[in-house]
């Protein structure tokens, strides 16, 4: 009984700690915020951990991740850093589109 107890805690743990393994943040606070896309083509973002939005044109989408979970967008072929989640964020409006056009201006001048 003992054994299967152990067994089962350890599962436990294991699946949780798997699940939380690729969040980047060291504390459990969450941030929420809208990405707005307002150009008529789609923009893929990678949050590693969370998910891969695609925003379609027009569109309006609510997240909520841990504070400094990191938020991609690939330009030149490579993923690129658009931005860190942190208390800031929260209830905020992102404009997707203006925050990549600025760091791909950024990128430009490495």
């Amino acid at each position: 009984m003992r054994s299967i107890l152990f067994v089962l805690i350890f599962m436990t743990t294991s699946v949780v700690g798997f699940s939380q393994g690729k969040n980047i943040s060291s504390t459990n606070k969450k941030v929420s915020f809208t990405l707005l896309n307002r150009t008529m083509k789609d923009i893929p973002l990678k949050i590693p951990g969370y998910m891969n939005p695609n925003l379609s044109p027009m569109s309006n989408s609510g997240v909520t991740v841990s504070v400094g979970q990191k938020v991609y967008f690939r330009f030149k072929g490579k993923k690129r850093l658009l931005f860190v989640a942190d208390e800031s964020l929260e209830g905020k409006k992102l404009i997707v589109n203006k925050l990549i056009s600025e760091r791909k201006k950024e990128i430009l001048k490495e």
